[in-house]
Formats: C-alpha cells, sequence, structure tokens
C-alpha cells in the first residue's frame, strides 16, 4: 500500500476551502477521482495520465485512488490537474514524501505537461494564506496575481516538468513560453474623461459629486441629448484609488469571472459596469447552471454600476436590485451549491422622462399620452426608486452654457479632491466601525453617536409630513446632509445642509 497527499483549493463563489488531495495505489489498474467532482474535474483523470507519460514520468500500473476533501464541498474546475499528479507521483515514490508540505498546487494540465492559467487564482492563494499555508505553485501567466498576497512564495512554472524538477531540488528545464493569450474580454475602465467637457449643468454636476463623496445612489432624468450618459460616465474619475484591502477583494471577484486581465494583475481603480439594456437578470446578478459566476452587481463592487436607459431594462433585472442595494451583497442559491459575492457598488440610474423622450421639454412636443408617460415612468419601480438617495432632473445646455464652458467648467481632478477630502472626514469619523462612507452607515447609528436637534432636521420631517417622502427617505436625506456637511467643512450638518440634502433627494418636485 503506497499514499501521497498534496494541497489544493476548491472555490464556491469568491470564497476558498483549502482541500486535501489524497492518493491510493495498490490493486489491478483503474483510476478513481472521489469527493464530489464535477465534470471538468473528472476529466483530470486523462488529462493527468497524458500530461505525466509526456512528462517522460512514470505511471503507476495499479489501482489509483484519489480522495478530496472535505468530501461533502462540491469541487469545481479544471485547476485541481496539478495538485492530482503532484499527489499520484508522490505515492508512487517518485517524489520526496515531505516536498509537498505547506505548499498548493493550482494549475490546469495540457496534455504534453504544460501548466495552462485558470481563473480564481487571487481567491484561492487567499485562502491558502489565510489556512496558513506559505507556498503556492501556479502557472507562470497566474503568478503575477497570485504574488499580491502579502507573505506568500509563489513559484510560477510553465510545465509539470519544471514543477518536479522544483520540488526534488533539481535544476529547472528551460521550458518554452505559452503562445500568447488573446486577452479576456474585460469590464470597461474608468473611462478616464473630463468633467470639464460637459456644458453647464452645475446643479447635477453638484449632485455627482455629493453621489461620489458619499456613495449615494444616483437618478439621472432627462431628454436624450441632455447630457445624462455623459454625466454618469465622468462620475468614476470623481472617485479615490481603492485601498489595499479594496484592491485585493475586487480583483478577487474579477479573477473568479475571468475577467482579469494578465497584464493587470491587480485593480487599484475603482471598477465601472456599464451593461447593455437587453442584459439578462443572470448577467446583471450573477449564477450559472453548473459554476455560478458572478454578474455585473459584484463586478462594480466598490466602483459604478450604469444602467442607462433604466426603463429598458427588464423588470426582474431592476427588482432583482434590491438586496444589494440595502445589503451590499448577493446571495446566488442553486440546487448543488449556494454562493455569496460582495456587491456594494455606487449605483446610477438614467432615463428619458418618456418613450419619445420630450415630455417637459420646452422645445419640443411630446407625442406620448400621459398614461404612456406614467406607464414608462413606473418601469423603474417605487420600491427600487426610494432607495436612490439623489434625484436630478438634466436640462439641456444653454447656448450661453456652450460658450463659458471652457473657461469656467470645473475639472475632474479639482472636483476629486474635495471628494477625496470628504472621504477623509468620513473615514476619521467612522473609525472603528465596519463603514467607510455615510451612504453605507444605518441612521440609527448616526442619530445614536451623531444626534443633530430637531431644529436642524425639521425640513426633512416636513416633508414625511407631506407625505413627499418614506421614512427610508428621510434616512436617506440625513446621510445626504452629513455628505453634503463633509464637502463644506462643517464638523455637523446645519439646517442649510439639510435643505440642500431635500433637494438633491427630491430634485425638481421640491
Amino acid at each position: 500500500m503506497r499514499l501521497g497527499r498534496c494541497r489544493s483549493v476548491a472555490l464556491v463563489g469568491v470564497h476558498g476551502t483549502v482541500v486535501d488531495i489524497d492518493v491510493h495505489i495498490g490493486g489491478m489498474p483503474g483510476f478513481t477521482l472521489v469527493g464530489l467532482p464535477d465534470a471538468s474535474l473528472y476529466e483530470a483523470r486523462d488529462r493527468v495520465r497524458a500530461a505525466v507519460l509526456s512528462s517522460e514520468e512514470r505511471w503507476p500500473l495499479q489501482k489509483i485512488t484519489a480522495s478530496l476533501s472535505p468530501a461533502a464541498l462540491p469541487k469545481r474546475g479544471s485547476h485541481f490537474d496539478l495538485g492530482v499528479a503532484v499527489a499520484i507521483l508522490s505515492a508512487a515514490e517518485e517524489l520526496p514524501e515531505s516536498c509537498a508540505a505547506d505548499t498548493v498546487f493550482i494549475g490546469e494540465l495540457a496534455l504534453d505537461g504544460r501548466l495552462r492559467a485558470v481563473p480564481g487564482v487571487l481567491p484561492a492563494v487567499l485562502a491558502a494564506s489565510k489556512a496558513g499555508v506559505r507556498r503556492v505553485v501556479v502557472p507562470e501567466r497566474n503568478a503575477g496575481e497570485a504574488s499580491q498576497v502579502p507573505g506568500m512564495h509563489v513559484l510560477g512554472a510553465r510545465s509539470l516538468r519544471q514543477v518536479l524538477a522544483f520540488m526534488r531540488g533539481t535544476d529547472m528545464p528551460d521550458e518554452p513560453p505559452d503562445e500568447p493569450m488573446a486577452l479576456p474580454e474585460t469590464l470597461p475602465q474608468d473611462p478616464g474623461l473630463d468633467l470639464a467637457d460637459v456644458a453647464g449643468q452645475e446643479e447635477v454636476k453638484k449632485a455627482v459629486e455629493v453621489a461620489a463623496a458619499g456613495h449615494h445612489h444616483l437618478l439621472l432624468e432627462g431628454s436624450p441629448g441632455a447630457g445624462k450618459t455623459m454625466l454618469a460616465r465622468r462620475l468614476p474619475g470623481l472617485l479615490p484609488d481603492l485601498t489595499t484591502e479594496e484592491s485585493l477583494e475586487v480583483t478577487a471577484i474579477h479573477s473568479v469571472a475571468g475577467v482579469l486581465p494578465p497584464d493587470r494583475p491587480l485593480v487599484v481603480r475603482p471598477p465601472f459596469s456599464d451593461p447593455h439594456h437587453s442584459a439578462s437578470t443572470v448577467s446583471i446578478i450573477g449564477g450559472g447552471a453548473r459554476i455560478v459566476r458572478p454578474g455585473a452587481v459584484s463586478l462594480a463592487h466598490r466602483g459604478v454600476l450604469l444602467l442607462d436607459e433604466a426603463p429598458e431594462f427588464g423588470r426582474q433585472v431592476i427588482e432583482s436590485l434590491r438586496e444589494p442595494l440595502e445589503n451590499g451583497k448577493i446571495v446566488i442559491s442553486r440546487a448543488a451549491t449556494t454562493a455569496l459575492f460582495p456587491a456594494s457598488f455606487l449605483l446610477v440610474l438614467a432615463q428619458n422622462p418618456c418613450e419619445c423622450g420630450h415630455h417637459g421639454s420646452r422645445y419640443r412636443e411630446c407625442e406620448c399620452t400621459p398614461y404612456a408617460v406614467r406607464r414608462y415612468q413606473h418601469r423603474v419601480s417605487g420600491p427600487v426608486r426610494d432607495r436612490i438617495d439623489i434625484v436630478q432632473h438634466v436640462l439641456p445646455p444653454s447656448m450661453a452654457d456652450v460658450d463659458l464652458r471652457l473657461q469656467t467648467a470645473e475639472t475632474t481632478k479639482a472636483v476629486a479632491g474635495r471628494v477625496e477630502m470628504a472621504r477623509d472626514r468620513q473615514a476619521r469619523r467612522l473609525a472603528g466601525t465596519p463603514w467607510r462612507v455615510n451612504g453605507e452607515v444605518p441612521v440609527t447609528f448616526l442619530r445614536r453617536e451623531f444626534p443633530i436637534s430637531a431644529e436642524v432636521t425639521a425640513p426633512a420631517y416636513e416633508k414625511l409630513r407631506q407625505g413627499a417622502v418614506t421614512a427610508r427617505g428621510v434616512d436617506r436625506i440625513l446621510r445626504l446632509a452629513w455628505t453634503v456637511a463633509d464637502l463644506a467643512g462643517h464638523d455637523e450638518p446645519c439646517s442649510d445642509d439639510v435643505v440642500a440634502a431635500v433637494n438633491l433627494r427630491l430634485g425638481d418636485r421640491s
């Protein structure tokens, strides 16, 4: 009886679990893989055998039983190939018994023994680090991604031959690099557009600044050509860079989704997601039949999710945003597994006032009936609208605004400086709490720890008595008031800050 063991990582969503790969050799020839493997992992039997033989290693001509533990945890993906191969050769006494100790092996094997890149390396290495592992072997193309984890010794190998030479302590053979891989289809990056390009719209620009400073969701409504999309696309440029912790968190999501380019192993800027209005619910929320993948709401984590032409999205898509807007995460349940993905994003909805786009316009006549206007506006339901902090009506710029644009418009850099200072004030005030910005803080905490006099908050409660806002709307007004105060440099909101927050919340209805 001969036994071999090494370790790999199983991923469920963006959370990894270290898996022990135990191999027993003895009996009539055969190969059995147990431990709830999926189809791609079950096929590892043939890939591993071909890769070992192509690497000029001896294949055991006896019964091979490979067990992946914990057995009750579903195992998915081809990244277990390398670990299975090492465990088999260890059990066949082709490798020193202790060489695989304190090491995690991740990688897919080609039939000729080459190591192929796999998705999800960063969250897998993070899980290994939390489990106390300090060495990881990955494909060379994933080495930059794995190296982002502090304190982890990473070996990036091109082939199984190089891995075996490393474990035996011999000179590593020279292997040709893989053929250049086509870059994965990535999300739109921070567009890098300047706010100074937008003519006029000073009130709406202020609303965008407040949204960026306090992480407040934003709805922009106006006729075609008024500048809604221009303003929305310039919002990511106002956000500060991600912290180290946030970068690792966001990069892990992009790695699992397979949209992390090899030449950018770490996401340092807030992500920007701009799905088309024909996108399905699964593509927005996440899911999948075999392997649960993150959707647009998770890929926009710590960044901006723009839904342009929001009423054109399916109603189920819009309604499915309620949970992440409220909780900052999304739970996807399937028959075989349940995955949790972070989804704390800044939502921007842009929409026309009606199907023809000219309802309320001073320049063109609306062709829609009053019923058609109401029906179009109600495609974004009341409960979803109630979770939006800021509502702004965007009017087309005048000729004077266009003429003065270059002389008076503020640049993105100038506004981003104020946003960063406001976020610094929030960070100091919220130090020691789980929250970073005003848009995330429960109002019960604000009322208890930072009470404001009834005289100051009176404008918000007056709107509640009038029925213009709900109780949730009052909470959002108070959080907005704190952000307005932070931008103005006030220690706490004053009456003018609350009035400004009411105007931001209600838009032209105020």
